[in-house]
């Protein structure tokens, strides 16, 4: 268990590496934070399971729920982004201009 936790663990933070190396392009951004959602859904789930907290048992589904929603709404922003500027290259973003 030791093991899976630990490699759980690695995931997450090589994830969060990808997010804060490859910020440049918001595609590269989506799939870090999704390999982060991911690693921390079957982390709880496995942390539940072997502790036997199964009054917990709704809080992956929660999480997972809200990965869904993130991934649509990042989704839906890669899509209107690449649209309108012709790429998903954040640093020709202008966010003040109107």
């Amino acid at each position: 268990m030791l093991s899976i936790n630990l490699n759980l663990i690695v995931a997450f933070l090589l994830a969060l590496m990808g997010v804060l190396i490859y910020r440049s392009h918001l595609m590269s951004t989506l799939l870090c934070l999704e390999g982060m959602m991911l690693s921390l859904f079957i982390l709880m789930t496995l942390l539940i399971t072997h502790f036997h907290m199964f009054s917990m048992s709704m809080t992956p589904l929660i999480l997972l729920v809200f990965s869904a929603c993130e991934a649509a709404i990042g989704l839906a922003l890669l899509v209107k982004i690449s649209a309108t500027h012709g790429s998903d290259h954040i640093q020709n973003l202008n966010l003040l201009q109107c």
